[in-house]
């Protein structure tokens, strides 16, 4: 059993690798929540047909939420707070999916291959998630 410690540094290709993959999932959030600060259509219908109601409010809020969640998650002392709402965040989204009857694997697992692509990305850059979390061989 090997065990992580914080003076073990994270491999370049893993580092990067969770660039990547943490890269990915930023520009994806901060699109997500960019249209919802915008009165666009697609938008508000999509909220509505969810339950959310056709307010263009509350996809501004939502929006300000995601943005906010999203930035902590990009900055590097903040990214594991900013995992955890991120997390909570697209857990909303996978239990309102669920509760309209979505197509499983395209609309309700979306938030569970986004929050693995959260994870995996920190997982992958950060040796205290590593020293936290480590995966035994």
């Amino acid at each position: 059993m090997s065990t992580v410690t914080l003076d073990q540094p994270v491999s370049k290709a893993e580092l990067w690798s969770g660039r990547v993959l943490s890269g990915l999932v930023i520009l994806f959030m901060l699109f997500d929540g960019a249209i919802k600060l915008l009165p666009l259509s697609v938008v508000t219908e999509t909220m509505e047909r969810i339950g959310y109601g056709s307010s263009e409010a509350m996809a501004r809020s939502l929006g300000v939420i995601t943005i906010a969640c999203t930035v902590l998650y990009a900055i590097p002392p903040t990214s594991m707070v900013g995992a955890i709402l991120l997390t909570g965040y697209l857990g909303g989204a996978v239990a309102a999916h669920v509760r309209i009857g979505s197509p499983l694997f395209s609309h309700v697992l979306f938030g569970l291959y986004l929050g693995l692509m959260v994870w995996g990305g920190l997982w992958l850059r950060d040796r205290h998630l590593r020293a936290l979390l480590p995966w035994q061989r």
